[in-house]
Formats: C-alpha cells, structure tokens, sequence
C-alpha cells in the first residue's frame, strides 16, 4: 500500500511546488507598432504569494542591457513615455525606432518557493520609408551600359525598391518577362540597383523608384533618360580635323625656324646671325697737336 501512495504523494508535492512558485505570462511576446503610436508590453503575473512582489523591466538592444523600470521608477529615455499597467506591464507612449528591442520582465517574489521569474517580449516599431534618393543618367549612348540607383536609410523594417519606366514597373530581369525582351537589365531590389548591359533606344523614358516597407511606401520623382545614337563617323571626322590642324602648326613653324625668326640672341639684343660693326677709333700723334683721335670714317 505504501509503495501505492509514493506517486500519489510526489505528484501532491509537485502540484503544492507550483503553486509556491512566481509565474508569468504575456498575452502578446512579439507586439508591433507604428511609430510615434503606443504600445503595451504583456507582463501578466500568473501565480505569485507574495503581496508586493518586485518587478523590473530590462532592456536588450545591439547586445547592450539597460533598465527600463526598477526601484518603481521608469529609467533611461522612457523618462515621460512610459508607465507601468495592471501592476507589471509595461506601456510606451510615442514610439520611435531606437525602441526596437527585447524587453525583459523580471519579477522576485521573496515569498514563493521559486522566487524569482521572468519572460521576454520583442518589440517591433515599423517605421515609413522617407522619400528615395534616385540617380538617373540623363543621356547615354546606344549599346552602352548604365546604371541607376534608388536608396533610403529611414525606413523599419528595410526597405524594398521597385524601378517604373513611363508607369509600367519593371521585373527583376528583362529577359524573364515578354514584354520587355528587347531590353536587358537586371534589378536587385534589395539594393535598389537598376543595371542595363547594352541600353537601347526602346529603353529611353521617363523613370522613378519606390521604397516600401510593412510601415509603407514612398517614391521620388521622375527622371528622363535619353537614348542617343553614336556618331563615329562625326568622330572620325573631327578627329582628322584635329590632326591636320595639328600638322599644318608644325609646318609653319619649322619653316619659321628655317627663316631664322626663332634665331637666337646675344646678350644686349645683338643677333648671332647679324653682329653689329664696332666702333674703331685711331690714334693719331704729332708733335704740335699732342694726341688727336680721329676715326676710321675720317682717315684719307
């Protein structure tokens, strides 16, 4: 009989265990918000004989803790935007992006058997995408590559991008719908990249992206991209035209050269080619006169 009861009597210590221990619950583990909205984080505590058990509230975001409610008091910068409800929940006014995180409720109840408990709740503010930034070329050449790039850093969670062209949106890859065989690009829309391997006349248009999130959406406006025929046999032609200008510069100036009016000068502005005559004076001597100087201009 004895051995009968031993299961009957572990199962009662078991059951009257559970009752001495703090327990919790929360009616919603992964809420999610919309910025600048309110959000309640569940905290529900199940089974406690403590009368005022202590309750505190952590935060866990990017590997780094900080206390959201301790001493009975709200911490941190949920200072004025934040309260605790139905005893141990905790409610965020005015949500922002920096309030995406884990949050920890821990409870000690000195009284239970199992004194202390915890439960964690992840929230999720969605934040809308602001206005991309788009870049579109304004002209290239047929047969060219080109590349056009649509980006937004604000919205939560990230964004998603999708390329138009006149209204129509694009696929990820030309070649995939019939519509656009003749064309070939390729997009990612994750990064928002627009890439064509060899643009074509049929690609010219008028263009715009938008960003979008669970939060919503937002598009930039639209750019004309111009499609335009390569000349090569104006290039060719302009090309020559240089070169024979080029060419006739250099004749004329060698045979400026070979005329001598590039010839080189002596100190004083004398001419090597031309030296200047010197002035030849001669002494003359007599008895009468002492010396006279006459020049080799005047000597008979």
């Amino acid at each position: 009989m004895a051995s009968r009861r031993g299961p009957g009597v572990l199962l009662l210590l078991m059951h009257g265990c559970s009752i001495l221990a703090v327990e919790l619950i929360t009616s919603n583990q992964y809420p999610v918000t919309e910025e600048y909205r309110s959000v309640e984080l569940s905290c529900i505590i199940k089974s406690t004989n403590t009368n005022n058990p202590r309750i505190e509230w952590k935060k866990i975001r990017n590997g780094d803790t900080s206390y959201v409610y301790f001493d009975n008091q709200i911490q941190g910068d949920l200072v004025d935007r934040a309260y605790i409800q139905s005893k141990s929940s905790l409610v965020i006014k005015n949500t922002t992006r920096t309030d995406n995180a884990q949050y920890r409720c821990e409870v000690a109840a000195p009284d239970d058997f199992k004194k202390i408990a915890e439960i964690s709740v992840n929230l999720t503010v969605r934040v809308r995408p602001v206005v991309p930034q788009c870049r579109v070329p304004k002209s290239v050449p047929v047969g060219k590559s080109a590349m056009l790039h649509c980006q937004e850093n604000e919205g939560y969670p990230r964004s998603v991008y999708r390329w138009f062209r006149d209204s129509n949106v694009l696929p990820d890859d030309s070649k995939a719908n019939p519509s656009f065989v003749n064309s070939s690009f390729t997009f990612n829309p994750k990064t928002g990249t627009l890439i064509f391997s060899a643009i074509n006349k049929g690609d010219m248009g008028q263009y715009y992206c938008t960003a979008s999130n669970d939060a919503g959406s937002a598009t930039c406006e639209a750019q004309l991209l111009e499609v335009y025929d390569l000349n090569i046999g104006g290039i060719v032609g302009g090309v020559l035209v240089v070169l024979l200008v080029l060419a006739l510069i250099t004749i004329g100036i060698c045979c400026a050269y070979r005329k001598g009016y590039f010839a080189n000068s002596r100190p004083g502005g004398q001419s090597y080619k031309n030296p200047a005559k010197p002035d030849v004076t001669n002494y003359l001597r007599t008895n009468d006169e002492g010396d006279f100087r006459h020049k080799s201009s005047f000597v008979i």
